[in-house]
């Protein structure tokens, strides 16, 4: 459980104010509310007592009831786990093309879009598989290599040494730069916690009795898993902009060039990671689609059906992944506009909503400030991530 749960994918960050007082700030209050949230989520799995909610828009329909349940949280979850399928699509076809052109510098350059073609060829296969049991061991593999590379960045970070010329002072040249520049950053952080979209799902495959509700050990995992987050996000987050400065990549492993062996390994290790998170985010898609042809659009249960939807979907992510490839801003976007909501405050508003606390009291204010949190999150992050992504498509060229 611990392993399916280790979604951080730390070199991501933008680091350009992390190591100042602002970004340290935002890093370990996102830490602790998003942490706050999943703890919700576990204990509301099991709120009904004989009833199990397996799925977010299940929770969402017990809340604010069976029609607005579902439009208040399918759509929001349905966003955030295909934005992080393409996101990952990406970052797969970024880290083979690194790895590529780490191991053979002097080769002929290759299109990016060929890199992520390949790394879709994977989810067409993996895709097929039936549930969340059947990845378990992939799952487990991008767990591992995501312990590895985080080490492997901030390692090789210290190894490098702090540029001669680094500069840790404001990226933009002027005040509205900036500030979209944080907004962007604000995005971005929140895309490092997106457990909560399945977490439910997740915590459906543990057993549960009276006597030993699922609760335990699946919060008991999250724990771990969150404290193994803190882990890899900050010395990763702090160490490159230490060393790097405001000239570090969106990807910090993209900055790293030596060793070369060592990078390249790296750049693997990422592959695997989100090869095992693509299919961790795209099970519960599968699982609605199908279940949307199946029980609305009155299509007969099948293997051919199964076949076309996931093929399909993967099919979808591929082409929006090499159509706009624009990592940092996509990134910024759907943390804001798709995570914020289903992570920082949804699961506060069902908890308010379900378990009514005293107004006024601990746990009445925790979860405004977390709702209120939450939507500026919504807000502001879309704004400074649309702004980058018009800044970046201006000199874009297709399927490049």
């Amino acid at each position: 459980m611990i392993e399916s749960y280790i979604y951080f994918y730390s070199i991501l960050l933008n680091c350009v104010w992390c190591i100042r007082g602002p970004g340290v700030a935002v890093l370990v209050l996102s830490w602790i509310i998003t942490l706050y949230t999943l703890w919700q989520m576990v204990e509301m799995h099991e709120i009904v007592p004989g009833k199990r909610f397996d799925r977010y828009h299940e929770l969402g329909q017990h809340a604010f009831g069976e029609k607005l349940g579902l439009w208040v949280v399918v759509p929001q979850q349905l966003m955030v786990e295909c934005g992080v399928c393409i996101v990952y699509m990406i970052t797969g076809g970024n880290s083979i093309k690194k790895i590529h052109d780490t191991l053979c510098p002097n080769c002929k350059s290759i299109k990016t879009t060929y890199f992520i073609m390949i790394f879709a060829s994977v989810h067409f296969v993996l895709s097929h598989l039936p549930s969340f049991n059947s990845i378990a061991g992939v799952s487990l593999a991008a767990a591992v290599m995501s312990l590895s590379y985080s080490t492997i960045a901030w390692t090789a970070s210290v190894h490098k040494g702090v540029d001669p010329e680094v500069q840790y002072g404001p990226k933009a040249s002027s005040t509205a730069g900036n500030v979209f520049n944080f907004f962007s950053a604000l995005g971005n952080v929140a895309f490092a916690f997106a457990g909560h979209n399945v977490v439910l799902e997740i915590q459906a495959t543990i057993p549960s009795t009276p006597e030993k509700p699922s609760k335990k050990p699946m919060w008991k995992g999250v724990f771990i898993a969150y404290v193994v987050v803190a882990l890899c996000y900050f010395p990763v987050a702090m160490i490159g902009y230490w060393v790097f400065g405001n000239n570090v990549e969106d990807n910090i492993l993209i900055s790293l060039q030596k060793p070369r062996w060592l990078i390249a390994l790296a750049n693997f290790f990422v592959v695997i990671h989100v090869i095992g998170s693509y299919q961790v985010f795209a099970m519960p898609v599968f699982d609605m689609l199908e279940s949307f042809l199946v029980t609305v659009m009155k299509f007969k249960p099948s293997m051919s059906l199964r076949f076309l939807t996931r093929t399909a979907f993967v099919a979808f992510t591929l082409f929006i992944g090499i159509t706009f490839p624009f990592f940092g801003g996509l990134l910024s976007f759907f943390g804001g506009f798709a995570f914020a909501p289903t992570t920082y405050f949804l699961p506060c508003v069902m908890w308010l909503v379900m378990y009514k606390p005293k107004k006024f009291g601990l746990s009445w204010w925790a979860n405004w400030l977390c709702i209120i949190v939450g939507v500026l999150l919504m807000v502001l992050s879309p704004i400074g991530a649309l702004k980058n992504i018009i800044l970046q498509a201006k000199d874009f060229k297709f399927y490049s």
